[in-house]
């Protein structure tokens, strides 16, 4: 969030899940009705090297902008699946992501 910010852009916790606990899922909202949703990346993808590191990958089941009501549509599901997760949302009408790890 921090590095968003300093970059000009907004971003804030939505939805607060548990602290030991829950997915973490990034809303990347362009400000236009679109967006993208990255949520953490399957197992095999994580490296040994740094098996700590978050990694994310996009959700929503296609790469580029999606409108914003699928995202809340995925969202809503995923809140049903497990109560716990976190949401974070980054308001950037550029659409960066602010991620370190995105995986295909």
């Amino acid at each position: 969030m921090r590095r968003a910010q300093v970059e000009g852009a907004f971003a804030a916790v939505v939805k607060r899940g548990a602290e030991e606990a829950g997915a973490v899922f990034i809303v990347n909202n362009q400000l236009d009705g679109t967006g993208t949703l990255y949520g953490p990346a399957p197992q095999a993808a994580f490296d040994q090297a740094s098996p700590t590191d978050r990694r994310f990958t996009i959700v929503t089941g296609r790469e580029g902008p999606v409108p914003t009501a699928e995202i809340d549509a995925r969202l809503q599901k995923e809140k049903r699946f497990d109560p716990d997760i976190w949401v974070v949302e980054v308001e950037d009408k550029a659409g960066r992501h602010f991620l370190d790890r995105i995986v295909e």
